[in-house]
Formats: structure tokens, C-alpha cells, sequence
């Protein structure tokens, strides 16, 4: 049975698997090195985590994934559409690169290289922190109108092209990659629907 004390314990450890992925990638983080940035006690990270570093790494994906989605449909509450949607969404992402000296990117992409073709239970994870992106944005998009087809296919190549940029602007430690997608693609959101009644199907 775990005690709040253990559950807060187990969050600190996810937290900090998360925060140095970010900052180190999944390779570069040894579980010692977790336990310390969590403060957490000796012996505890087993404990939570009988099956080692896979299952802390999965759930640090689906942590990041939880944020991200939360970002998301947060923002969708308040925007005035998807494309002020998607340039709220980029000023949060580059607040984080110039903030940490693009030192943090996206923990799930990190992931999805150095993980995904040797680990399937990462790869899994990393699949569906994406799609658990992808689905907010179409449903946005249909809410708006599109045939729910096109507007999956919309919302794909929106997150992934913001995950393009962040790696591109990492790089080249400058914005202008995320600040240009917004661009590129928040007046494409905006569109109106052509042709509601194609095939595709509704909601």
C-alpha cells in the first residue's frame, strides 16, 4: 500500500526523471543521479519502481505529455481560435528555450531517439504522449467545423512541425524556427472549413 508520503515520494522521482531528460537526455540519466535531484531516500526509487529505469522513464513521458495537453486545452479556453491557440502555445516553448539557454527541449522527442527503436515500451509511451497532443487539436478543429479526417491530418502536422522547431531552434539557439511556424500555420488553423460536408465524417 502507498502512504501520501510514498506517493509524494514517487512524484518527485518522475519529476526529476523528467526535468533531466530535458536537460540531459535519457542516456545521460543515471538513476543515482535521480534519486539525488529528488532528495528522495536511498532504496526509495526501487521500492516505487521494481522495474527500474523503464517504468520511471515511461512515466516522466506521460507526465510530459499531461503538461503539454494541459497547455493545450488550457489555452484553447481562452484563445480567440486555434491560431491564437498555436501562438500562445509557441510563446510558452520559446519562454522555455531562452530561459534555460536552450538548454530543454521536448523530454518525449529526446525519448523517441535515443529510445524508440531499442525500447518498446518507451516508443509506446512516446506514441502516445503524441497522440494524446494530436487529439486536443483536432477536436478543437472540428469543434470548428473541419471534417474530423482533415483536421487530424491538420492537427498531426501541427505538432509535429512544433516538434521540428524546437529541435531547429535548440540548434541554432534562436527562436525564429517556432516563431516562423506559428506563422506559417496559425493563419492555415484559422481558415474556415471548405466544404464541411466532405468525407471524413463529423465529430
Amino acid at each position: 500500500m502507498v502512504t501520501d508520503k510514498g506517493a509524494r515520494t514517487s512524484a518527485r522521482l518522475v519529476t526529476s526523471m523528467l526535468e533531466l531528460i530535458q536537460a540531459r537526455g535519457y542516456s545521460g540519466t543515471g538513476l543515482t543521479t535521480v534519486v539525488e535531484h529528488a532528495g528522495a531516500p536511498k532504496g526509495s526509487l526501487y521500492f516505487h519502481f521494481p522495474e527500474g529505469k523503464e517504468a520511471l522513464g515511461e512515466q516522466a513521458v506521460e507526465l510530459a505529455a499531461e503538461q503539454f495537453r494541459t497547455l493545450v486545452t488550457g489555452t484553447a479556453a481562452e484563445a480567440a481560435g486555434p491560431g491564437d491557440v498555436l501562438r500562445r502555445v509557441v510563446d510558452v516553448l520559446t519562454g522555455l528555450l531562452t530561459g534555460s539557454d536552450y538548454r530543454l527541449g521536448c523530454p518525449v522527442s529526446v525519448v523517441t531517439l535515443e529510445m524508440g527503436a531499442d525500447s518498446e515500451r518507451l516508443r509506446a509511451a512516446c506514441a502516445a504522449a503524441f497522440e494524446s497532443w494530436i487529439g486536443p487539436v483536432t477536436d478543437l478543429l472540428v469543434g470548428r467545423g473541419h471534417p474530423r479526417t482533415a483536421a487530424r491530418a491538420l492537427a498531426t502536422t501541427v505538432v509535429s512541425s512544433l516538434e521540428g522547431a524546437v529541435i531547429v531552434s535548440r540548434a541554432r539557439r534562436d527562436v525564429a524556427p517556432l516563431r516562423d511556424a506559428a506563422q506559417v500555420l496559425g493563419p492555415l488553423l484559422d481558415q474556415p472549413p471548405s466544404g464541411a460536408g466532405a468525407s471524413g465524417g463529423a465529430a
